[in-house]
């Protein structure tokens, strides 16, 4: 199981809390300092089954400055989480082929 996670967000803290409660083993992606690349970027959103622009933060200054009332293609978005990682909504957990947004933390039971 891998956590795409950021240690100030509360919401990843606690999905991060109810996996290690369950004692599964986790790889912590800290993705602001280890950004994820484009073709790891890519394989999340087909395990989420989602569009690009569904994983990004509105609320983010570099959002609101850059990207807002844009159409943007799904790589563009992409290039965007890469240039702008702190567009990307967290915690993204995967196991496997299958991945969650823990929004709320809860959902991460769905992988556990």
């Amino acid at each position: 199981m891998k956590i795409y996670h950021n240690p100030r967000c509360s919401k990843s803290r606690e999905t991060l809390q109810i996996i290690q409660d369950k004692g599964v083993d986790v790889e912590i992606i800290e993705y602001l300092k280890d950004i994820p690349s484009k073709t790891e970027l890519l394989d999340v959103l087909k395990k989420l089954k989602l569009n690009a622009e569904d994983i990004i933060r509105k609320t983010e200054t570099d959002y609101k400055e850059n990207f807002k009332g844009k159409k943007l293609s799904k790589e563009q978005w992409v290039d965007a989480m890469i240039k702008y990682p702190k567009l990307i909504e967290r915690p993204i957990v995967v196991k496997g082929n299958k991945a969650v947004l823990g929004r709320p933390p809860e959902n991460v039971k769905a992988l556990l």
